[in-house]
């Protein structure tokens, strides 16, 4: 009975995971982190699509979930960086092996899969 109970907490942890993943625009803003702090016109830039305030709305998500950081430097006009903290890193590269095997096999069925940055 614990297995069973210990394996749908297990499986509880990893749909939040992936419900979290698949909501739109979550993998793009992530995967446009990873190359270091940005500024929000620059995370604009790079989330084809995303009208400003889904952007800010995901950004505010992600900081809530300790995924993403959030930097005010005090310039004139004030500067917010946005950068991923060690959790959204250690996340996507867990998520590589999944991706890799999206590539692999959901192609076979006509699938595409979107690889986030490494």
């Amino acid at each position: 009975m614990e297995d069973c109970e210990e394996a749908q907490s297990v499986m509880h942890s990893v749909q939040g995971v992936f419900d979290t993943l698949a909501r739109r625009w979550t993998g793009d803003i992530l995967s446009a982190g990873v190359e270091g702090a940005q500024r929000f016109r620059e995370y604009r830039r790079a989330v084809d699509g995303i009208s400003d305030r889904m952007l800010v709305q995901r950004l505010r998500e992600l900081e809530s979930l300790g995924l993403l950081s959030r930097t005010v430097v005090p310039t004139s006009p004030v500067q917010v960086l946005y950068a991923p903290t060690q959790h959204a890193i250690d996340l996507m590269q867990a998520v590589q092996p999944l991706v890799r095997w999206g590539k692999q096999h959901m192609a076979k069925a006509g699938a595409h899969v979107h690889a986030p940055a490494s």
